[in-house]
């Protein structure tokens, strides 16, 4: 027996192409630490998620579904950082989408990849720097309440809330500012390079836009959400995987067990609690969502 004639002999399905597995990561919410009693999107609590993306069998590609306002830079740098080092040293190509809102830190994440897309009514953009707070200075005095704070360091109370901004104080934030847009700037233009079609005016200003003028501007690579566009790319029978997602029944009791015989919070982590959530509540609301 020829070999021709042995191998029309074996089942067809060995020599089958493998079917395309893409991991699919979701990072949505606000970047960091964003209260006592809440958390955001840290690296501490991805690593695990971003390390699985990339140790699928069969990884064709790695997508990240970003739907986020953005918080803070550095868990924004350290969250990309980690999955650029990953997507080298595995030549695993990583493509974003943009959901509802992929600005300022969510930016910076969706930069990360290799390639851009957005729906053309996403919000995208907000390649700026912003510091927010409260003033309650007022409000201690109207309750009754006297501020005692004892530092060594004439700047370790720098910003307290709790007394009148300083003019020099000011200053030292906006230098700190500067120095976080420079990042950036240029994170922004290492990972998008020649794509980028306006001015460094236009672009770093702090300004977002829609999907379709992010489009205009060279801040992402086409319209689409994720299924259509992986589709494309690597076929109709290509299978998302996705990453994490929700705990277990057994976990998600064993956590709310957990809670339950904390003691409980004291008024200060409720204070800080809330305040945490109207900034939280106010990082959407500043893109109509």
């Amino acid at each position: 027996m020829d070999i021709y004639s042995l191998l029309s002999r074996l089942p067809l399905g060995r020599f089958k192409e493998p079917t395309p597995q893409v991991a699919v990561l979701r990072l949505a919410g606000v970047i960091g630490s964003v209260g006592p009693l809440r958390s955001g999107l840290t690296l501490s609590g991805q690593a695990q998620n971003i390390e699985r993306a990339f140790k699928m069998k069969r990884l064709s590609a790695v997508a990240l579904s970003i739907n986020s306002p953005g918080g803070s830079p550095v868990q924004s740098a350290l969250i990309a950082k980690r999955i650029r080092a990953l997507a080298d040293e595995k030549e695993i190509p990583v493509f974003a989408f943009a959901e509802d809102v992929a600005a300022s830190g969510g930016y910076w994440l969706a930069c990360a990849a290799d390639e851009i897309f957005a729906d053309e009514n996403s919000i995208v953009g907000s390649i700026g720097v912003v510091s927010a707070g409260f003033g309650l200075q007022d409000l201690i005095k109207r309750i009754g309440v006297e501020r005692r704070v004892h530092t060594s360091g004439e700047r370790k109370a720098m910003l307290d809330p709790f007394k009148p901004e300083d003019p020099e104080d000011l200053k030292r934030l906006e230098a700190i500012q500067q120095d976080i847009h420079g990042s950036f700037k240029e994170m922004v233009r290492r990972r998008r390079g020649a794509k980028l079609k306006a001015d460094e005016a236009t672009l770093f200003s702090g300004e977002f836009w829609t999907g379709q003028r992010a489009l205009d501007l060279g801040l992402v690579d086409g319209l689409g959400e994720l299924r259509q566009i992986m589709r494309q790319r690597y076929g109709d029978k290509v299978q998302l995987k996705r990453i994490g997602g929700r705990q277990p029944w057994w976990r998600r009791r064993l956590g709310v067990a957990e809670a339950l015989g904390r003691a409980r919070p004291q008024p200060a982590e409720w204070a800080g609690g809330l305040l945490a959530a109207i900034e939280e509540r106010a990082l959407w609301s500043r893109f109509g969502l």
